[in-house]
């Protein structure tokens, strides 16, 4: 029975530029955070909030055992989502039938945590919700939210965030405190002057531009990038040429308002006839892009072609309109809340142009997740993944885009083959609740017995993952079976099957799963139909054999499937493959090999973040633990199982098997070790975290679960190689440690090949855990 979840880095943000001084304000957040439960930075667009919330969180970080969240929502336009977003950066995975707000409080109640919701101002009745449902209904749990406007709670508390200072113009030159505007300016110029730096000689002429742009660090950033090509004074005249034209305008709009519209303006006006388009395009994605995704969405083959966008972004970066950052595969790109709304008035002066952008996102949007799709049985599921959830934002607003589409049924279509398409990253990565909100609303948009009706119906079904939902789901799996068979396509009928003999499973009715999966098995794939599935057809015929005590034919069943997974380098199913052969040679009390397999499942399930996998792997470690002898080792692993089940679904499904066989080690264990030394060993695993816990289950010299930090004690560790240790412990692969710090691949495999030499240890999960402990 299957699941995952990728790992999300729901840290704040790696910065890539210095950061100006604020110590009054960090100091102050520090301090509200530790007497308020809810903070929120409000201030003008291009103030910093965003950045000062991350480093307020950093410096705060120690405090929250539980860590430091980051829900992004200036991609997020539905406010249905928020709660689902948040649950997302929490790393949560709810299958209950719970709205998602209650299930999101009920699973974090017991937790201290801090959570930074980031851009509230366009969902700010959602966000308000959120926060209240989170203050009334836990007691660890605090909230620092950055907003233009205030939530408007009584439990809240506000720090404003100002423009920076500037000193008088016609002050003291020779000052040795030049401010964080002038040091601001002062560093960005000399990233496209070198050697550029404040004197006597050009203080003042910095600090009257820095006046005239009120302080505002985006302002600041946009007119240093112009030093290029301009001097300092040049920079002054013609600002002050374009802030008349502005100021002729409307009184009603705030002088900072102003003041940021002409410097950005003023950029607009600097950049090439490409450039401008292509921001103006740019501005319908959401969230980070990769340079496929701006090609793909910005030409058209007519005004502007693939190579020019190129170009266009490369110039957009140069200018500071576009920030780039690195990605799971390569360099990606953002641009700032307050250049997207920009642009996007831009776009929408240009009769026809958004329809047709948004429409080009759309299509790049499917053709992405039909290429991932049709690569998922493969060597590459790890990268998927990191794409997918990359590109989360820009499939939301995808999924959105055909819903409300002019051209209705044409847009609710292309929802319904898009929600269809990603069944396995709805299904495999830890997603249900967000793939059936998607899946519900075009469904009942679209009606129409179409081939991609009948993916939805079947997708739908196998996304409920409640006994709540599980009628509901066999009957939407049984009409795609049905409007697959009348249309004529047997791959989407055989992928429906697979639902309902999952369903079955699920309800445990045993007998009737092994009848349905043995057919479907011994029927054969059909043409079209998923590898994954074809080996999850197995997968599941030898869960219910191992179940029902049939334990040859399970292991006969499981290396057929192991034989094709391998074939084809795919993890994801191969590793309940070795979960299933770990129940089989349970069944058959031949512990050794029980747990070979179990330990290699838990380090396949660790590589892909499978936390419904590790949880289920962990609690059938802790069944073989305690059947050979080792109680306490048991109840160490029974504790970070129900950790890790905690954030997916604390009655395991309600599974009456998968309950029956963990209450069963759970009695043994107390009643081996007595009830205090149980509890104590159970709070120890308890307390790990999900890298610590697998850690400590794949830990061959089976240390205690703090054992790994007295491995060579007293050793020290370089101040690069803790950084790469701790991207270690996040799940990080070698390319993606390499991308966080910008170094060479082959320098970060160097790091870590002398961590695990420094510590003794032999592999990453082990510095996984050491840092766990530490921590």
């Amino acid at each position: 029975m299957g699941g995952s979840a990728p790992r999300r880095d729901c840290r704040p943000a790696v910065e890539t530029t210095s950061f100006v001084d604020r110590r009054a304000e960090l100091a102050e957040g520090r301090e509200l955070l530790a007497r308020a439960r809810l903070v929120t930075l409000t201030g003008p667009g291009g103030v910093g909030k965003t950045r000062l919330a991350g480093r307020i969180a950093a410096r705060v970080a120690r405090a929250f055992p539980d860590g430091v969240h980051v829900v992004h929502l200036s991609g997020l336009h539905d406010p249905a989502l928020v709660a689902l977003a948040a649950a997302d950066a929490l790393g949560l995975h709810d299958h209950s039938a719970q709205p998602p707000l209650d299930a999101l409080v009920t699973q974090v109640r017991d937790r201290r945590l801090l959570l930074l919701i980031d851009n509230c101002e366009h969902l700010l009745g959602a966000c308000a919700e959120l926060a209240a449902a989170l203050l009334h209904g836990t007691a660890g749990v605090r909230v620092l939210a950055t907003s233009r406007h205030r939530l408007g709670l009584t439990e809240e508390h506000l720090l404003e965030v100002r423009p920076l200072p500037v000193p008088d113009p016609d002050g003291d030159p020779s000052g040795a405190e030049p401010g964080p505007a002038l040091a601001l300016f002062a560093d960005r110029a000399a990233a496209v002057v070198p050697g550029f730096r404040l004197t006597p000689a050009n203080r003042s002429a910095v600090a009257r531009l820095c006046r005239r742009l009120d302080g505002l660090p985006l302002a600041i950033e946009l007119a240093a990038v112009r030093m290029r090509v301009l001097s300092v004074e040049q920079l002054l005249e013609r600002l002050d040429d374009r802030y008349r034209l502005l100021s002729a305008g409307s009184p009603a709009v705030p002088p900072r308002h102003r003041t940021l519209r002409a410097a950005v303006d003023w950029s607009h006006d600097l950049c090439t006839g490409p450039e401008q388009l292509v921001w103006a395009r740019l501005s319908v994605l959401a969230g980070s892009f990769d340079l496929e995704t701006a090609e793909a969405v910005c030409a058209d083959g007519a005004r502007i072609r693939a190579y020019d966008v190129m170009e266009a972004v490369a110039g957009l970066v140069d200018k500071s309109v576009l920030c780039r950052e690195p990605g799971p595969d390569g360099v990606r790109y953002r641009l700032l809340d307050t250049l997207c709304h920009y642009g996007l008035e831009r776009l929408r002066e240009q009769a026809g142009e958004e329809l047709a952008t948004r429409r080009r996102q759309r299509d790049w949007m499917q053709q992405r997740a039909a290429a991932c799709e049709e690569a998922w049985f493969g060597p590459g599921q790890r990268e998927i993944v990191a794409r997918l959830h990359a590109d989360q934002d820009n499939l939301r607003a995808a999924l959105a885009f055909g819903l409300n589409e002019p051209t209705t049924p044409d847009g609710v279509l292309a929802t319904l083959r898009l929600a269809g398409t990603l069944w396995f990253y709805w299904h495999a990565c830890g997603a249900p609740r967000e793939g059936r909100y998607w899946l519900d609303r075009a469904l009942e948009a679209g009606p129409e017995p179409t081939p991609e009706r009948a993916r939805a119906l079947w997708v739908a079904g196998l996304l409920a993952g409640c006994p709540e939902d599980l009628t509901r789901g066999r009957r939407r799996a049984q009409e795609a079976r049905t409007l697959a068979r009348r249309l004529g396509d047997e791959a989407e009928a055989a992928h429906a099957e697979y639902v309902i003999g999952v369903i079955l499973l699920f309800s445990d009715d045993l007998r009737a799963a092994l009848a349905h999966f043995r057919a479907g098995v011994a029927r054969g794939p059909v043409p079209g139909q998923h590898l994954s599935l074809v080996g999850l057809d197995r997968v599941e015929l030898a869960c219910a054999l191992g179940f029902l005590g049939e334990a040859d034919q399970a292991i006969a069943v499981c290396e057929e499937t192991r034989r094709m997974c391998e074939r084809h380098g795919e993890e994801w199913v191969l590793s309940y493959v070795h979960r299933m052969l770990a129940l089989a040679h349970t069944v058959k009390k031949d512990r050794r090999r029980a747990e070979r397999h179990a330990r290699e499942a838990l380090r396949l399930k660790l590589a892909v973040n499978d936390v419904t996998g590790i949880g289920l792997t962990l609690d059938l470690l802790a069944q073989i633990a305690g059947q050979g002898g080792a109680h306490d080792r048991a109840a160490v692993l029974l504790g970070g199982a129900d950790r890790v089940w905690a954030d997916v679904d604390r009655d395991r499904w309600g599974s009456a098997a998968l309950g029956t066989t963990r209450r069963g080690t759970e009695t043994r264990c107390r009643e081996a070790l007595g009830t205090a030394a149980y509890e104590r060993s159970y709070e120890q695993g308890a307390a790990l975290r999900l890298t610590g816990i697998v850690g400590y289950a794949l830990d061959e010299q089976r240390r205690e679960p703090h054992g790994p930090e007295r491995a060579h004690p007293g050793v020290r560790l370089t101040r690069r190689e803790t950084q790469v240790a701790e991207l270690v412990a996040e799940g990080l692969a070698n390319q993606q440690i390499a991308d966080r710090l910008v170094i060479a691949r082959r320098t970060a495999e160097g790091h870590v090949e002398r961590i695990l030499s420094k510590l003794g240890f032999s592999n990453r999960s082990q510095i996984a855990a050491w840092i766990t402990a530490r921590r």
